[in-house]
């Protein structure tokens, strides 16, 4: 086999060069983080499933005009995307009141929030990804304003139709981290959706009891991290019958 040029790796997922200009391969780990990676451990077969639940939901996300990086799902960890400049801010938006807003407000955790809150934090491990103003990201030219704006309208729009589209499967979107980039198409640049979208950076709650079904599983040593996942898929008609398959994934990196 050819052996591929590893472009980026981050905590849980691995970028390599496409098979075309403008293309790359994004590969899927199980590594779980939490914490800025203070605590690290694997979870079997969460490649997989992140890498199928991304894929719907990317796909989704295109059907209603919301541009992003999936092109294809390769395999069972990979998929080819769409290079891009990644934007080095992070998007967060919040439904009802969870993580990191509970402790900086004093707020009492599961409280639906006035109106859905959109947070930006500046993409950077070594500072642990502090939290940041409009005014910080268009003063140090992290994105101009009219960028910013495009991202502030297509966050509230994904928000918008992933709260109905859980919602669907008794599912209650909590919150979620978004990442933008620019792509660029011959003379023309636009921003468009990067990353993943998956129980990796969406709290996701039942939508009668409660019950988590995302990563916080893992950060809370709640257990049952593979189970939630697995939950989500299933919920999402996505899962294949039989288990998520190539648990492993020990060949795919090279």
């Amino acid at each position: 086999m050819t052996r591929r040029r590893r472009v980026y790796e981050g905590k849980a997922k691995v970028l390599f060069e496409g098979p075309e200009p403008g293309t790359l391969v994004q590969y899927f780990k199980d590594d779980a983080t939490a914490f800025n990676g203070e605590k690290k451990s694997t979870v079997t077969g969460k490649g997989v499933l992140n890498n199928r639940i991304s894929e719907h939901l990317m796909n989704r996300l295109t059907e209603i005009g919301v541009q992003n990086h999936f092109i294809r799902r390769l395999n069972m960890r990979e998929q080819l995307i769409k290079e891009v400049e990644i934007i080095p801010v992070e998007v967060i938006v919040r439904n009802v009141a969870a993580g990191s807003i509970c402790t900086r407000l004093g707020l009492k955790e599961g409280n639906a929030l006035p109106r859905s809150l959109v947070e930006f934090c500046y993409k950077s491990d070594e500072l642990n990804d502090p939290l940041i103003a409009e005014e910080h990201i268009t003063t140090f030219g992290w994105a101009t304003p009219r960028e910013l704006d495009e991202i502030m309208n297509m966050s509230l729009r994904v928000n918008d139709f992933l709260c109905g589209l859980f919602t669907g499967i008794g599912i209650r979107l909590v919150d979620f981290k978004l990442e933008f980039g620019r792509y660029f198409n011959g003379d023309e640049m636009q921003v468009i959706l990067a990353d993943e979208i998956s129980p990796d950076n969406c709290r996701l709650w039942d939508l009668e009891t409660n019950e988590k079904l995302d990563k916080d599983r893992f950060r809370r040593d709640l257990g049952g991290v593979e189970a939630a996942y697995q939950e989500v898929a299933r919920r999402l008609g996505i899962m294949p019958e039989g288990g998520p398959g190539d648990l492993k994934g020990s060949t795919a990196i090279q």
